[in-house]
């Protein structure tokens, strides 16, 4: 059965929730990215203390610390990577093998479809979750393109050259951070597209809960808080 013959089993609440939630992944990663000054979202924030952290890393001895902070920066990228390579895998053999999975669906669902309806919903979540490997990839190799820029740091902090070569790690950090959490939002938004099996009005609720999370972890969570009340301890820097 071809794609055009699937088409009457998608209906007009299935686009809308298709819509919402690439529009939604969209939208919260452009005003996570590019949060405002005078409200500025945790990954902006954080910007300022990666800064913060080459700028003390100048004059800090010895710096295994700083080379240990990398470390698990980059078993994070490491851990996310693989497990986004397992549920490609397990994704690709669902579609494979839909006849079980549209079983279970259905008697969530109460309704039969074809097997193409199944697979395109597995394919939707599967393309965030390849979003999501890609970001990680990039994510990991930034942090080590950091940690070549941080071992060429002189150890003299009279060296002219040394904040300019710090604050080029801070970026290349800050760089890591941003396609790592990138990666982490195609996570969350493939668990909501995962949803679809079970139909649209779920997938619209769960999109919205995704979003209202995403959010309020941003924006409006304790941990922003506390690194809002950082902020004056920090060198001065221009703003974002």
């Amino acid at each position: 059965m071809n794609f055009q013959t699937a088409l009457p089993h998608f209906t007009p609440v299935d686009l809308a929730a298709v819509l919402l939630i690439w529009g939604g992944w969209f939208v919260i990663g452009h005003l996570v990215d590019n949060a405002k000054s005078h409200k500025p979202s945790v990954s902006v924030l954080m910007r300022r203390y990666r800064r913060e952290w080459m700028r003390q890393f100048v004059t800090r001895q010895p710096r295994i610390f700083d080379a240990t902070i990398l470390s698990s920066l980059r078993q994070g990228t490491t851990f996310f990577a693989s497990a986004c390579m397992i549920a490609l895998g397990g994704g690709m053999a669902l579609i494979g093998n839909t006849e079980r999975l549209s079983g279970v669906a259905e008697d969530f669902t109460f309704e039969t479809a074809p097997d193409i309806v199944w697979e395109v919903k597995i394919g939707m979540a599967l393309i965030f979750v390849v979003n999501a490997f890609l970001k990680f990839v990039w994510a990991h190799r930034l942090f080590g393109y950091c940690a070549v820029v941080m071992a060429a740091v002189p150890n003299d902090h009279d060296n002219p050259a040394v904040y300019a070569r710090a604050a080029q790690a801070a970026e290349l950090n800050i760089s890591a951070a941003r396609s790592y959490n990138r990666g982490l939002r195609s996570v969350y938004f493939a668990l909501a597209a995962l949803t679809w099996l079970l139909g649209a009005w779920v997938l619209l609720l769960a999109t919205v809960l995704t979003l209202s999370f995403l959010w309020r972890r941003e924006f409006s969570s304790r941990s922003r808080t506390v690194l809002l009340d950082g902020l004056g301890t920090l060198s001065t820097e221009p703003a974002e």
